[in-house]
């Protein structure tokens, strides 16, 4: 994970439950998605520009795409640590994840995903950053 301590990054531990996991109590592969999303809905909080806030601004923001490597499967009952941290902001939102073990840090899987802003109005893709990002993050365009 790109360790750059000028952009945010944020963490949130999660219990893996009983109705994320298969038969074998390992998480089941589709979760992970759902485990950066938690992560990423954290940082965005804590910089100012959740969805709430992207949809008051005029934008949208969806995925466009998404990688996983599963390194080792979380079981049931395992406590994680998901950790978000945006790597790129101009033209577009990258953000990388690292999921571990929460007691030990031992890595189970890493990923990122890129989202590119849509003008809520004319529901056009945007390949420039919109200026509320910039501001949020502290920067100038």
């Amino acid at each position: 994970m790109n360790d750059c301590p000028c952009l945010p990054a944020a963490s949130v531990d999660i219990e893996i439950p009983f109705h994320d996991v298969d038969l074998l109590e390992v998480a089941w592969h589709g979760h992970y998605l759902k485990y950066f999303e938690i992560a990423r809905g954290r940082l965005l909080r804590q910089i100012g520009y959740d969805y709430p806030a992207m949809r008051d601004s005029g934008y949208a923001w969806p995925v466009t795409e998404c990688y996983l490597k599963y390194v080792r499967p979380a079981r049931y009952g395992q406590t994680v640590r998901v950790e978000a941290r945006i790597v790129e902001f101009e033209n577009r939102l990258k953000m990388e994840y690292r999921i571990c073990d929460a007691a030990t840090g031992e890595k189970l899987t890493r990923g990122w995903t890129i989202q590119l802003a849509l003008e809520i109005a004319s529901m056009e893709l945007q390949f420039v950053t919109p200026p509320v990002l910039w501001e949020k993050l502290g920067r100038r365009p």
